[in-house]
């Protein structure tokens, strides 16, 4: 669990970040988790774009692929939403939390 504190360092370091992923009309597959996954170990911090058909609305499709992954909501604004998640990757320049 991070703090609030910690909550708006990410967000800060969200909001300059391109949506790399995006969730169509699909919704949360299995495909979708575990690209998600991939890209949250690759980069521990990643904003996905759930596109305007999705069955679900962004905060439902955030806090479910969060909580299948053991990762951190950061923010949904919007159709986007930012996912945290400390990677296990050694030899890796991970986040430094205040």
């Amino acid at each position: 669990m991070i703090t609030t504190k910690q909550r708006a360092f990410l967000r800060g370091l969200g909001n300059a970040l391109e949506p790399v992923m995006q969730i169509g009309k699909e919704g949360v597959t299995e495909n979708v988790v575990e690209s998600a996954n991939l890209l949250l170990e690759a980069r521990e911090l990643v904003k996905f774009k759930v596109l305007k058909n999705a069955d679900a609305d962004v905060r439902t499709i955030a806090e479910e692929i969060a909580s299948r992954l053991s990762a951190e909501v950061v923010q949904v604004i919007g159709n986007s939403f930012i996912l945290y998640k400390v990677s296990t990757r050694k030899n890796f320049k991970h986040i430094e939390l205040p």
